[in-house]
């Protein structure tokens, strides 16, 4: 099938609102996005790319001031968005939109069922499945400048061009493999984690270097990494222009008394320093006066090295399982979660990750509980 990939630009609601009306009524699009985060928390769209197997139409966000029609589309449940490697686009979609595109089809995703490799890039899932190589030029351009070059327009095109019928070949080998429910589960998964509200509170618990901290310390950093997470969002700015995590550790660590000392610790920007100062004061006093009693635990630390050989031989087994059922390992398990087996283990109970369920129970969270205590065992 031969797809023109010389695009149709759309910069006004009206023929926005004709075109979604076209594409609900197929069975599926193929949608991309282009972006700038370079200076911002949220990302800005530069561009909507949807492909409907006869074109490729790009949307100008710029320009566009009523998107209900590509709302309604997003929601639509008889059509669906077939993207690649979404998780940024849906992000892109949550900000600009308020909606997220479902049901979602993730070729990624799919090419990891598909056993055409873990994590697979967009044009190399092309390159294999269709044979066509897909230019890269363009992956760093302005996509918030307007004019767009033809280069840019037409590398954009690109991007969904060829995606419908990728989607069809992945369905075919899917249905083939009897995994098609399995793909539809994931990315059910990925709308879910992406519309689930994001509790800021617990933000203190990615700290790399939390766990050293004594529980005042932690009660600090609590209060730190909130503030960021709530002032990078609200002034719309990278939180590490804010404050990098090295020099909030050392605020929790140091619990400096007065400004003086807060100058002391080297990373923090001169203008959080003159700005933020005295909130960042405020916020270690509180961490100070906190009642014993009311003071958090303290974080977890790494794992044990005794734990190591167990987790070795978990990894093992899950690589032999994995190799012969034809799925890449790191489609069955993650690291976190090898890790959240090893620490219930050690809290007297061992217990399978939540998203150890459904497909992933049959294929290896039943056989994995058993060798997972049988390994654990030996440590104690």
């Amino acid at each position: 099938m031969h797809i023109p990939t010389e695009p149709t630009w759309v910069d006004d609601n009206e023929t926005l609102r004709q075109l979604c009306e076209r594409w609900s009524g197929q069975a599926a699009i193929a949608v991309d996005t282009e972006f700038m985060r370079s200076d911002t928390f949220y990302p800005i769209a530069g561009l909507i790319q949807v492909g409907d197997g006869h074109g490729c139409y790009l949307i100008d966000p710029q320009a566009i001031t009523d998107f209900s029609p590509l709302v309604e589309l997003w929601q639509n449940p008889g059509v669906t968005k077939v993207l690649h490697a979404c998780s940024e686009d849906l992000e892109v979609f949550a900000v600009l939109l308020d909606a997220l595109p479902a049901p979602l089809f993730d070729t990624q995703v799919a090419a990891a069922f598909a056993g055409c490799g873990y994590s697979l890039g967009y044009a190399g899932l092309v390159r294999e499945l269709l044979g066509i190589e897909i230019p890269k030029g363009e992956t760093r351009s302005d996509w918030l400048a307007r004019p767009l070059s033809v280069a840019q327009t037409e590398y954009a095109a690109l991007d969904v061009a060829h995606l419908l019928i990728v989607y069809g070949k992945l369905l075919k080998t899917l249905k083939e493999q009897g995994r098609l429910a399995w793909v539809h589960a994931e990315c059910d998964a990925q709308i879910a984690a992406a519309a689930a509200p994001n509790d800021l509170s617990q933000a203190y618990l990615k700290a790399g270097l939390g766990w050293k901290l004594p529980p005042r310390g932690v009660a600090a950093l609590q209060q730190l990494c909130l503030w960021r997470e709530q002032e990078a969002r609200a002034r719309n700015i990278p939180r590490n222009r804010l404050l990098k995590e090295q020099p909030l550790y050392e605020i929790a660590r140091r619990l400096p008394e007065d400004y003086a000392g807060l100058r002391r610790i080297e990373g923090i920007p001169k203008r959080t320093l003159s700005d933020d100062g005295d909130h960042l004061l405020q916020l270690v006093q509180q961490a100070r006066e906190l009642p014993e009693s009311q003071l958090p635990t303290r974080m977890s630390p790494p794992l044990a090295r005794e734990y190591g050989a167990a987790m070795k031989t978990m990894k093992a087994w899950v690589r032999e399982r994995a190799e012969q059922i034809g799925l890449p390992p790191e489609l069955l398990i993650r690291k976190k979660e090898y890790e959240h087996l090893v620490r219930s283990f050690a809290a007297g109970q061992l217990e399978l990750p939540q998203r150890l369920t459904g497909w992933r129970y049959e294929v290896l969270g039943k056989d994995l509980q058993q060798v997972a205590e049988r390994a654990l065992q030996e440590v104690r």
